[in-house]
């Protein structure tokens, strides 16, 4: 459900601002890193199917790039605002810095509801907003990617937009293209199996058997549905799974005790993620309010949809029986609510580790197409759980050694990292 009073980029500034403490940084480190380097607003005109012209509003965020080249996706979305592309993209600095790839910070978005366009006016859409920031994106200065409700065909119309313009061939200006078109294999299982792979590490630390253990997850998506996928290979059970109609504005979940049937649930979902709630019905599923999915007596939550869904308003909602929350989608815990989970001893991986598998497989796939040469899925997926792992357990560590939660180990890990990066290059 939305929240027109939230404001992304407030709470991001928040969670820098307590990492900025902890580490004592000067003020002109914190000047620099508190807002964006650049950022782009540009409208894009598109001749729609009945002939005539709408313009949308699009956006270009690059918070950093002292590391590497600004790294990020591009989100369609009714409610985009640029606040929202800031905070997303302030959050990718971070999260290529926890998982210390060589990139920075960047993210994109267009004002619009890609429920309501046809194939070709999303393409036209596409085309337009590379026109528009074609002189400021490349694969050695910002390389996007695909977000809520992009998918790979929206990134291959893009790339073939900027091989128009370019007149040459640049497969590395753009990731989550579809395999056989400078695509990744593993690509689409990334963000979902990183966010198991580091909730696997946390379990392991806690003692607890994956197999002995219950879940409820927010979102249906693409990140969710991996995750799940990865999550039942384990042996666990997902007894709750939430999803929401085009508006968002009513949103349902779907639950059985005794577990959902991932491909039974995804036969009757559409390609936003959205469940035929009438068809999950007749397959024995029960319907329940969108938000009952953090009520449920399970012992892992997975908020796997959009910002801002677990706030000071419904945390104490969340059931005692919970010890993990893997946070797959990015932002999702408010700063308020994230005292309150640290009160309740809930262990939570935060969002920009939970789920930086996505922006490491991107990172993957930028080195394939920039040397023209591929590797086998179980290459790839081989070399994200070892980075994965190794990203989660260096923040463990820190976090036992300095007696810290994890969210602050992971904040305090990353801002280090990219402010060092400043100072080395004598930027402050």
């Amino acid at each position: 459900m939305s929240d027109t009073s939230y404001n992304a980029f407030t709470d991001a500034q928040k969670l820098f601002d307590r990492a900025a403490d902890l580490l004592d940084l000067d003020q002109a480190t914190r000047d620099l890193l508190r807002t964006p380097q650049k950022e782009f607003h540009f409208s894009i005109p598109v001749r729609m199917d009945d002939g005539k012209v709408k313009i949308f509003q699009g956006y270009r965020v690059m918070h950093n790039d002292a590391r590497g080249p600004a790294k990020g996706g591009i989100r369609f979305h009714p409610h985009e605002t640029i606040d929202t592309v800031r905070a997303l993209a302030m959050w990718m600095t971070w999260k290529t810095a926890v998982v210390d790839l060589p990139l920075g910070g960047g993210k994109g978005g267009v004002i619009c509801d890609p429920h309501n366009l046809s194939p070709f006016e999303q393409e036209r859409l596409c085309r337009g907003w590379i026109r528009q920031v074609y002189k400021n994106i490349g694969p050695h200065l910002d390389i996007p990617a695909p977000e809520v409700m992009t998918n790979a065909q929206h990134m291959l119309w893009m790339l073939d937009e900027y091989e128009v313009i370019s007149g040459s061939r640049q497969p590395g200006v753009i990731t989550g293209k579809p395999v056989g078109m400078g695509g990744s294999l593993g690509r689409a299982e990334a963000t979902g199996y990183g966010v198991i792979i580091s909730l696997r590490e946390a379990l392991k630390e806690l003692g607890i058997d994956p197999s002995e253990t219950t879940a409820s997850v927010q979102g249906f998506g693409n990140v969710s549905q991996y995750a799940i996928e990865l999550y039942q290979q384990m042996g666990g059970t997902v007894k709750c799974v939430s999803s929401w109609v085009q508006d968002e504005q009513n949103s349902y979940s779907v639950c059985k005790p005794e577990g959902i049937n991932l491909e039974e649930l995804r036969s009757v979902t559409d390609s936003f993620g959205g469940i035929n709630i009438s068809k999950a019905v007749k397959m024995g599923y029960k319907m329940i309010p969108g938000e009952d999915w953090l009520k449920q007596e399970v012992d892992i939550l997975i908020p796997a949809a959009i910002e801002n869904q677990i706030t000071g308003n419904n945390v104490n909602d969340i059931h005692k029986k919970v010890k993990v929350i893997a946070e797959a989608a990015n932002g999702p815990t408010s700063p308020e609510a994230a005292k309150v989970l640290d009160k309740k001893d809930i262990y939570t991986i935060p969002d920009f580790l939970a789920n930086a598998g996505g922006v490491t497989c991107s990172y993957f796939e930028q080195v394939q197409s920039n040397m023209n040469y591929y590797w086998e899925k179980d290459e790839v997926l081989s070399k994200l759980d070892l980075k994965m792992t190794s990203a989660f357990i260096s923040v463990s560590d820190f976090a036992k050694t300095n007696n810290l939660n994890m969210r602050d180990a992971a904040y305090i890990i990353s801002v280090n990292r990219v402010s060092q990066a400043c100072k080395d290059r004598g930027w402050v």
